[in-house]
């Protein structure tokens, strides 16, 4: 196993409306040791409190990834999209050329807790766009975004298969990739991988052309990246 990021060594944010946990380097918080893998480049997971957000603010040349956990999320750009985002959609946004965004809780009731993911284009300057889906779990392994689409995914500009990974108490399943490296971030439940226990925030990455037995000590769900 090539590296490991535990939920307690996270980078962490606290500024009232927001908390927040990094899994890699990101704004004040900097660790050389942690800045990201390949071409994945965030994974935040935030906690944004009711009414409340991140006002506008640009981006450009990077694919971001918004996934709801629970509550709802309202996205709005500058170019004229404006969305919310429901527990279990899915949202990728290209920002290319350059964008404006916002996005805030749409409840003035409930927090919303939402992964943040950014991924690292392979083209730059393109025309900014935006995707947004709800996706059905099928199987224990189901795609998210993906290059073409492919499994009613979203589509992004890189090389990289996002998809969910779900299972239940006493599953096993076998990660590992010929062509691609892996990282596995679980967002609840409680794995066993090569002797090691994984839970809710924890993450690890193994190389391309190794294989690893994984078994669910509760009802997992996670986010797999192929990554090249």
């Amino acid at each position: 196993m090539k590296y490991v990021r535990r939920n307690n060594e996270r980078g962490q944010v606290d500024i009232g409306w927001l908390q927040s946990k990094h899994s890699f380097s990101f704004g004040h918080y900097y660790d050389p040791a942690h800045m990201g893998l390949s071409v994945l480049r965030v994974i935040n997971d935030d906690v944004v409190a009711p009414g409340a957000g991140f006002g506008a603010h640009g981006h450009r040349d990077m694919e971001i990834i918004s996934y709801v956990l629970s509550g709802s999320l309202e996205h709005q750009d500058s170019t004229g999209n404006r969305y919310q985002i429901e527990a279990g959609e899915v949202q990728r946004m290209s920002a290319g050329s350059g964008i404006m965004h916002s996005e805030y809780n749409a409840s003035q009731d409930e927090p919303v807790n939402f992964l943040q993911i950014w991924i690292k284009p392979q083209h730059k300057g393109c025309t900014p766009s935006y995707e947004q889906k709800k996706i059905v779990q099928n199987g224990a392994l189901t795609p998210l975004v993906t290059p073409d689409g492919s499994g009613d995914s979203l589509t992004l500009d890189q090389d990289v298969q996002l998809s969910r990974l779900q299972l239940e108490q006493g599953d096993g399943f076998e990660l590992g990739d010929t062509q691609y490296q892996l990282y596995l971030h679980v967002y609840s439940g409680e794995i066993d991988v090569a002797g090691q226990r994984f839970v809710a925030g924890d993450g690890f990455a193994i190389d391309r052309g190794e294989l690893y037995t994984l078994q669910a000590q509760s009802k997992v769900q996670a986010l797999h990246f192929l990554l090249p």
